[in-house]
């Protein structure tokens, strides 16, 4: 019987890949830092989802951006950043992001690329137009 060369290694990959267990949103639990080093906002299960909850403020300051007027007085650190977190893919997550300079809540992307960086991508025009940044976990 003839082997075809690489078919091994290609077989390996594919069983890892298969048994690979998928994205968890436990991969985002605990605290992660804005690339500002302004905020720092905690990951945790809320309802069938996982939300971003603001814990820290270097300046802390009221939501005086939000849409909602009743809001506008409320302290930011308490605030849910993102919400409607879901698994995207193998270490991709899509949600809600609230923008806490402008009061705007966009479609969002959250790309885990490493254990302790991600890449967070909030989008307006059905992601013709996007603005990221990199995150860090807080130890």
């Amino acid at each position: 019987m003839k082997t075809i060369p690489g078919l091994g290694a290609l077989s390996a990959l594919a069983a890892v890949l298969l048994l690979s267990p998928p994205a968890s949103a436990a991969a985002l639990d605990g605290t992660w830092l804005t690339e500002s080093g302004e905020t720092k906002v905690a990951f945790a299960p809320c309802g069938a989802a996982t939300c971003g909850t603001i814990q820290w403020q270097k300046t802390p300051r009221a939501d005086s951006e939000n849409p909602d007027a009743g809001k506008r007085s409320r302290p930011l650190v308490g605030a849910v950043m993102l919400s409607e977190i879901q698994p995207d893919g193998a270490g991709r997550w899509k949600g809600q992001l609230y923008n806490i300079e402008n009061g705007k809540t966009y479609s969002g992307t959250l790309d885990l690329q490493s254990p302790d960086r991600m890449k967070l991508s909030g989008c307006v025009l059905g992601g013709l137009v996007c603005k990221s940044q990199i995150w860090t976990r807080v130890k």
